[in-house]
């Protein structure tokens, strides 16, 4: 299951998932673009998979997962703290892994700024140790593409968590 706040976003995926391609244009400079042709896994793998639009803090029922990504989501949701503490311990089943990816910008625009977790990957192994148990950490590098001749080189900080069994986590 792909959940995302974007209807852009999930349509993208769900033309991936059903076509195997998609066309787009990305910028070159100024005003001038280019289409480019995005691929998926063979079929067997896209027909595996669901998208749909939605609020990460008002999810309806989705059951438990045996992994769960979360990439580049905790600094844009107006409560990260119930994001890490009440809802990822409910997607994830007792011996699931959690991957969790940020560079940890926040802004007003997402968040308000009282509920920013300072000195964040602390703040988020304080709220998430109830629940999960980290077994890595490391720097994640990602390349964002403005156009051909910018780009930008972000480095989120990626944990991976597993979630406790549910006597322990109580």
């Amino acid at each position: 299951m792909g959940v995302d706040f974007s209807n852009t976003f999930i349509r993208a995926a769900q033309t991936l998932a059903q076509q195997g391609s998609i066309r787009f244009p990305i910028k070159l400079e100024g005003a001038l673009t280019q289409i480019i042709k995005a691929l998926a896994p063979q079929k067997k793998c896209r027909s595996r998979v669901r998208f749909r639009t939605g609020d990460a803090l008002k999810l309806p029922a989705l059951g438990k997962f045996d992994l769960v990504l979360v990439a580049n989501l905790v600094d844009r949701v107006k409560d990260p703290g119930r994001l890490l503490k009440n809802i990822l311990p409910s997607l994830v089943r007792p011996g699931g892994l959690l991957l969790l990816t940020s560079p940890y910008t926040w802004t007003d625009q997402f968040t308000p700024r009282p509920r920013w977790l300072k000195n964040s990957f602390h703040s988020i192994q304080k709220l998430m140790t109830p629940s999960f148990r980290l077994i890595r950490r490391q720097d994640l590098p990602f390349l964002l593409r403005e156009h051909r001749r910018k780009f930008q080189l972000t480095f989120a900080d990626a944990t991976l968590w597993q979630r406790k069994s549910t006597s322990s986590s109580s």
